[in-house]
């Protein structure tokens, strides 16, 4: 008879040991909701092939592209049940440099609704008011500061490359955008400058409604094309405005302008 009791007592106590510590077990953490920007550059649907004089504009320049550099910043998420959707827990604020394939994708947010997006859209640049001089310290980023005369800051854009003239000699040009300023009596001098014009811009690209899945990373394609920069909708033509329009606010208007939509959205 005791022999029976204390093998019961055993059992029950195994048992009970056996549930807390099944109780006591680490859960795994839910994989949060991520969002992956993959940036691309193009020309004319075809991916962009860097120092080759092969593309023409609008206006009929003959052009290449040396590099691509930019900021992009606040970016925003519409889900179709009508909220919008503001990241949390990153840095807000993303450097994309043709040159480095690891700024060519943006891991973003925290955690993200799950469900269908209908779309995004972001500055292009840095807002006026976040643009402070001396808030990047290290390279790549640090490179990009704009002249403190002409406003401080940072680049928005920077494209490098050459055209071939009316002459056919080939030049190099700086299309490069950023706080703009107006000059007295239209003089370009450092000394005249009366304002200075925040050319940031919104962006709200086209493209394909994707999909954020419950417990992993979503990927999109953010794209680039190039020509669009110089044709719509304004046409853009570097014989007028020849190789460096940092000081030419009319440029840069055009530019930021055309920017709009240079960008759309795949999945």
């Amino acid at each position: 008879m005791r022999s029976h009791n204390f093998k019961y007592i055993l059992f029950v106590v195994t048992c009970i040991a056996s549930i807390q510590f099944s109780c006591s077990e680490k859960q795994p953490d839910k994989e949060p909701n991520k969002l992956r920007i993959v940036f691309k550059h193009q020309v004319g649907g075809q991916n962009l092939k860097t120092n080759e004089l092969i593309y023409r504009n609008a206006a009929g320049n003959p052009y290449e592209i040396s590099e691509v550099m930019y900021f992009i910043s606040d970016l925003v998420l519409y889900h179709s049940d009508g909220s919008i959707v503001k990241p949390d827990g990153w840095t807000d604020i993303h450097y994309v440099d043709s040159r480095i394939p690891s700024t060519m994708e943006w891991f973003c947010g925290n955690d993200f609704p799950t469900g269908y997006y209908n779309g995004i859209s972001f500055t292009f640049g840095i807002k006026s008011e976040r643009n402070k001089s001396f808030m990047f310290v290290n390279p790549p980023e640090v490179n990009m500061a704009w002249p403190e005369v002409l406003g401080g800051g940072y680049h928005y854009l920077m494209m490098n490359g050459f055209w071939k003239d009316t002459l056919d000699e080939r030049l190099p040009f700086n299309f490069h955008l950023g706080i703009g300023q107006i000059y007295e009596n239209n003089s370009g001098q450092i000394a005249d400058i009366t304002e200075f014009i925040d050319n940031s811009f919104t962006v709200e690209p086209d493209g394909e409604i994707f999909y954020v899945a419950e417990d992993g990373t979503t990927t999109i394609n953010l794209i680039m094309d190039i020509n669009s920069w110089f044709e719509t909708p304004i046409i853009y033509d570097h014989n007028r405005f020849g190789g460096a329009i940092m000081q030419n606010q009319e440029a840069m208007h055009i530019g930021c302008m055309n920017g709009r939509d240079a960008f759309y959205v795949t999945n």
